[in-house]
């Protein structure tokens, strides 16, 4: 979980190519542990395809937002009350560089409904998340062999040469291995025989 990553001007931040997949209004939410804001915020709450992001309502309070991704929860059960509103609830790990550290029991109670729908989706995206999250991290870039040689360096006069070829040359798709280069054609007339009329 990330404190304060997830907000901006009333809005929610997502990565390139996260999408939302649902999203519930009127959500209470309560952290009980670890370093974090004490009592319960009332805001938004996302599901998206890699995390579950909670807006405030408030914009003066200091938790403004909350990120947590799916590998990061733990012991997830959504609860149905006789006498009060469905609430999910579970424990959260903190993230590298998340702003906070340790773990916190985490408790979302769902005031005007959508707790189930939301339980399911949550439940269906984390399985699919699961699928497809690599436990380690790709190998590391290796980087510009040493032993290659430098690339060549060209005179002004060779690079005015090449773009001139390369704009004037068309391929031909019916014949790719040849290249088509169009004859150079006549200027066109200057301005002073354009108003002369030969009629």
């Amino acid at each position: 979980m990330s404190l304060n990553t997830a907000h901006c001007n009333y809005g929610v931040l997502i990565y390139t190519g996260e999408r939302i997949l649902i999203y519930c209004d009127g959500v209470q939410v309560t952290l009980e542990g670890g370093n974090l804001p004490k009592g319960s915020k009332k805001g938004r709450i996302y599901l998206t395809t890699h995390r579950v992001i909670f807006l405030n309502n408030s914009q003066k309070d200091h938790l403004l937002s909350f990120s947590m991704p799916f590998f990061t929860l733990r012991q997830v059960e959504l609860e149905q009350p006789v006498f009060s509103a469905n609430y999910i609830k579970g424990t959260v790990f903190a993230e590298q560089g998340g702003k906070w550290s340790g773990n916190a029991a985490f408790k979302l109670c769902f005031n005007k409904g959508g707790a189930i729908e939301f339980g399911q989706a949550m439940l269906q995206a984390g399985k699919l998340a699961h699928e497809v999250f690599m436990a380690e991290a790709p190998p590391p870039y290796p980087g510009v062999d040493s032993n290659l040689n430098p690339y060549p360096t060209g005179s002004a006069q060779d690079a005015k040469a090449r773009e001139a070829a390369a704009s004037s040359a068309y391929y031909n798709p019916a014949n790719p291995h040849n290249v088509y280069m169009p004859s150079p054609s006549e200027p066109p007339p200057p301005y002073s025989e354009i108003g002369k009329k030969t009629n």
